[in-house]
């Protein structure tokens, strides 16, 4: 009987981690192009509430930067 159960719950697992599927609970990626005059704080200021202080280090984390230097032109993809 035991080995009946583990043998049904085995299955299952496999069979639901086949058709599993991502959630996609992050949703797209923003992405904006850095304008004249614009500062990272400036971004992060305009997209996000709260601590902005936090709002830049995550861009600067997701964009891979050293600082906080933009330059006119530049994709950054927003968290």
């Amino acid at each position: 009987m035991f080995v009946r159960i583990l043998l049904v719950v085995g299955v299952a697992v496999l069979v639901w981690s086949a058709l599993a599927r991502t959630s996609n609970a992050h949703g797209a990626k923003q992405v904006v192009t850095v304008r004249p005059y614009e500062t990272l704080w400036t971004i992060a200021q305009r997209q996000y509430g709260g601590d902005i202080r936090d709002a830049v280090w995550r861009i600067e984390r997701a964009n891979h930067m050293r600082s906080a230097d933009v330059r006119v032109g530049q994709k950054l993809v927003l968290p």
